[in-house]
C-alpha cells in the first residue's frame, strides 16, 4: 500500500510523508486502516495525532506501543 503512494520514491525512515506532499486527508484515513489491518491493532482517538503517522519511524513507534503497552 505505502510504496504505491509514493510513486516509487524511496523514503528515509524519518522523512515526513505529509510535508513532502505525499499525504492528504484521504491518505491519512487509508494509512490508519492499513496499520490497523496489517498489525491487528486498534487505533483509537488518542492515537490520531499526525505526529504518530508522519514517518515510517513514527508509525513503527506507535505500532510497538500498541503491541506492547507496558514497554
Amino acid at each position: 500500500m505505502m510504496s504505491r503512494s509514493f510513486n516509487g520514491r524511496a523514503l528515509g525512515d524519518d522523512d515526513d510523508i505529509f510535508s513532502l506532499g505525499f499525504g492528504n486527508s484521504l491518505f491519512a484515513i487509508q494509512l490508519v486502516a492499513f496499520v490497523e489491518r496489517e498489525f491487528n491493532i486498534e487505533i483509537d482517538g488518542s492515537d490520531l495525532d499526525m505526529a504518530n503517522f508522519k514517518s515510517i519511524n513514527a508509525i513503527a513507534k506507535l505500532v510497538r506501543s500498541k503491541l506492547d503497552p507496558g514497554a
